[in-house]
């Protein structure tokens, strides 16, 4: 069952990156989106916290993906 518990985990962690990932793809579009519908020089706040919070959200994904590979003795 060992080996099982290790792919699921993996998946898990991947999965999380993936997500993370697209989440931070979705924000930078929607602030992007705000740049070319307006001639506003500074971007609503909101948005920045929602591109600021998927990004550490994917940076702490991926710290928790390398050391779970880290403890399993692969390379990163």
């Amino acid at each position: 069952m060992e080996p099982n518990k290790n792919r699921d985990e993996e998946a898990a962690a991947v999965a999380r990156i993936a997500d993370a990932a697209r989440e931070v793809q979705v924000a930078s579009a929607a602030l992007e989106g705000h740049f070319q519908d307006t001639a506003e020089g500074a971007a609503p706040p909101l948005m920045l916290a929602r591109l600021t919070a998927a990004t550490s959200e994917l940076q702490s994904a991926r710290d928790a993906f390398d050391a779970l590979l880290a403890d399993k003795g692969l390379p990163e």
